[in-house]
């Protein structure tokens, strides 16, 4: 019997069984109760403790008491229960058990649904990974114990002021400086920042940045290493509901995020069903999203992606107006994985993976070499093992890569755009440039007329305002 068929049998019930808040000083502290329930449990009748305990937490720095009495008590219970059901994701996985009790709050068919397609599109790729058959009718219940609604979302109406998530990269950077050239009004916040989110947000003068701990509770990086289930989550989704909890708190009408117009794009098929690393960072999602925050967290917000009218190649160009960020920012994943608490994190680029090399590719075209060498402390086109990454990357090799990457065509016209910038000195040639122009050029006679319909593409399929696009527009061409 394969490992997952184990587990779910062995492990029928995960039950989210509240939630709790307090202020502690300056901090607003949030807990969560999940437990997982054996069958062996089940069949003594009653209630016994449950096999697997989790206790995570959320810990959200130097907010004023006055925030959270204006908002209100029924309303912040209603923000930090749904924060639970985006949270039980992470640990309902490390069993994948058939059925999801949610004893905390009360959930309704509409929202039952909606959490049931989330975790069909969003977990996709967990659900490849460990080879497991989600499209069976009986393969995941979700039920809502409680009968007492909660509150249906915050009616109030919030100030005119942008929510910025910054992280270590460059999309979010080019986001907060476009609004702030804009003199929007900007509160910016991070989960969790990292040395090059830190330095990011002081080259960018952040005022008074809100910044979030999320705990992870150690009992799942120690079923992880037992060799429980393990894999991606939608973590957009996570930021999604952790920004809109903020925007109440903090009175914010907007929420800008940074995800781009390539993350629509899938990665490839799995059981007939289409798997997308970036899914929580997708239109799809977006609109979904938007829907459900209006009817059940807040009315007035407006949670949207400034920057989903443009591919990532576009930003790119963007970010590259801003070189105070170059030494800063630091997308590759790998620098910050610790492999379930068994190693420090390594806070600096790769070289190797999917993210480091996509990032180099787009950015070539409109960085001087030497200074995109002194970021990623390499010439990675001179790197000859990155050949099957570059093929996958442009869709001629097996299928896109699980990272957070532009769409194979995008990478088809930086890899472009990189030869045609050391066309006329080919005797400086990176390697794999002369590699792109022997075996790969000659079979895109079109690249050039492609090129120029992404670079000075713009998609209408976005959800920013006339006021938002106009601003993005002006900023963009001064």
């Amino acid at each position: 019997m394969r490992k997952v068929d184990i587990l779910r049998k062995k492990y029928p019930r995960f039950v989210y069984e509240s939630y709790s808040w307090e202020t502690s000083g300056e901090d607003l502290e949030i807990s969560f109760d999940f437990s997982i329930e054996s069958a062996e449990a089940l069949c003594e009748g009653g209630r016994i403790e449950p096999d697997i305990r989790f206790h995570p937490k959320i810990i959200i720095k130097n907010i004023d008491r006055n925030r959270t009495e204006r908002v209100g008590e029924t309303t912040l219970n209603n923000l930090v229960f749904n924060l639970g059901l985006i949270e039980l994701l992470s640990y309902w996985k490390a069993t994948c058990s058939p059925e999801i009790i949610i004893e905390a709050g009360s959930l309704n068919k509409e929202q039952i649904g909606w959490w049931r397609d989330l975790i069909n599109r969003g977990m996709t790729q967990f659900f490849y990974e460990n080879r497991i058959d989600f499209t069976k009718s009986n393969f995941l219940k979700i039920n809502s114990l409680q009968r007492t609604v909660l509150c249906k979302s915050w009616q109030k109406g919030l100030k005119d002021r942008v929510l910025v998530p910054i992280g270590g990269g460059k999309d979010s950077i080019v986001t907060f400086e476009l609004l702030k050239k804009a003199k929007k009004d900007i509160a910016s916040f991070s989960l969790n920042p990292t040395g090059a989110t830190r330095k990011i947000m002081k080259i960018g003068r952040c005022k008074n940045p809100i910044i979030v701990q999320r705990k992870i509770d150690k009992k799942l990086l120690e079923l992880n290493r037992k060799g429980f289930l393990n894999g991606h989550t939608p973590f957009s989704a996570y930021s999604a509901f952790l920004s809109s909890f903020l925007a109440v708190i903090f009175d914010t009408k907007y929420i800008a995020f940074s995800n781009e117009r390539s993350s629509n794009e899938g990665n490839l098929k799995y059981l007939g069903k289409i798997i997308n690393h970036q899914y929580s960072k997708s239109f799809d999602f977006e609109q979904k999203f938007r829907k459900y925050s209006k009817n059940y967290l807040a009315k007035d917000l407006e949670y949207f992606s400034f920057l989903r009218p443009l591919y990532e190649i576009q930003i790119a160009k963007l970010f590259s107006k801003y070189p105070k960020y170059f030494e800063a920012f630091l997308s590759c994943n790998e620098a910050f994985k610790t492999y379930s608490g068994i190693r420090k994190p390594t806070g600096k680029w790769c070289g190797k993976c999917p993210k480091c090399f996509f990032v180099f590719m787009i950015l070539y075209p409109f960085i001087k070499k030497d200074g995109l060498i002194k970021i990623f402390g390499q010439n990675l086109f001179e790197n000859k093992k990155l050949i099957p990454l570059m093929l996958e990357l442009i869709g001629e090799r097996t299928f896109k890569p699980f990272e957070c990457v532009g769409t194979k065509k995008e990478s088809l016209v930086a890899l472009y755009l990189s030869w045609k910038k050391d066309e006329k000195r080919r005797r400086t040639m990176s390697f794999l440039l002369k590699y792109f122009e022997k075996n790969i050029l000659p079979r895109h006679p079109n690249l050039e007329k492609e090129t120029k319909k992404i670079m000075n593409s713009w998609d209408n399929q976005n959800n920013l305002s006339n006021y938002f696009e106009k601003i993005f527009k002006k900023t963009q061409r001064d």
